[in-house]
């Protein structure tokens, strides 16, 4: 099994000025990643003709990944917030096709923070019908669609492999899959080989990070599990390493995802430990 390995940008910053996109890209192919995942903080200000030009000069490809704001919640019985949501979903797709990206992902389908109850009774119409139309203005772009479940302390909707699974039923849509992630998985799946072999072909992507967060091989997850399931399934799409520390992550996001401590603060020392551990497993 040889798969495209990825990092996440935010190992490298917590911004994306010129000096970030110059540094993040640059220190990323030169470690040998396939692909960085540039995270769409702002997609009403993002500099996605920059970006792609030191893509190319770096030659290394880009994946993009959000999460929604409670104030652009398409899950909410809010019209108005499903209607924020639609726009801003809408424009990082616009912006991943600048790039010149195949694949945008992450918590597309409800707001990125801790919920206080289940989903409303209408909560996953709502979202599904949006990512619906989404994923038809994707198609015509080449991009795929990713679903991250995420634990249930970041999000009410979508926790789990057989969540994501049950919603792209209900969209049927060829290009939205199904986007692992082994830190959520950790906390969410009971099993991480059975959840990966029921995903199958309808898996797209996936995260590795560890229990912690931090270096990969550290922790107490079975990665030994997961990449033989993925084998198994004769997963080809993107591995990418996914790694948080309050000491690059900008404090809101930081909050939003929990990262009290810091695991480790030497960006490079990570990633070059987690690419040669993904090179040993792949």
């Amino acid at each position: 099994m040889k798969n495209p390995l990825g990092i996440h940008a935010l190992v490298w910053t917590g911004t994306w000025e010129r000096k970030d996109i110059d540094f993040a890209i640059g220190s990323s192919s030169k470690l040998g990643f396939d692909i960085i995942e540039i995270p769409l903080l702002n997609p009403y200000n993002f500099d996605a003709t920059y970006s792609r030009k030191v893509l190319e000069k770096n030659q290394i490809q880009a994946a993009t990944s959000l999460g929604l704001s409670e104030d652009t919640d398409i899950s909410s019985d809010d019209p108005e917030k499903r209607k924020n949501g639609a726009k801003l979903l809408s424009k990082a797709l616009e912006m991943t096709f600048q790039l010149g990206s195949k694949y945008m992902g992450g918590v597309l389908y409800s707001a990125l923070r801790k919920y206080h109850a289940p989903p409303t009774k209408n909560a996953f119409q709502y979202s599904s019908d949006i990512i619906r139309d989404l994923c038809h203005k994707a198609k015509k772009m080449g991009i795929k669609i990713g679903l991250e479940p995420v634990n249930r302390y970041e999000s009410n909707l979508i926790n789990t492999a057989s969540k994501a699974l049950e919603f792209i039923e209900l969209t049927e849509c060829e290009n939205l899959c199904v986007h692992l992630d082994s830190y959520h998985m950790n906390i969410e799946e009971s099993n991480y080989r059975e959840s990966i072999l029921q995903c199958g072909r309808k898996l797209g992507y996936f995260h590795i990070g560890e229990n912690h967060r931090g270096y990969l091989g550290k922790g107490h997850i079975n990665f030994g599990e997961i990449f033989s399931a993925m084998k198994d399934i004769n997963y080809q799409g993107p591995v990418t390493f996914e790694s948080f520390s309050s000491s690059v992550v900008e404090p809101q996001l930081s909050n939003t995802l929990g990262v009290w401590r810091n695991l480790w603060d030497d960006s490079s020392n990570l990633a070059k430990k987690a690419k040669s551990y993904l090179d040993s497993q792949t």
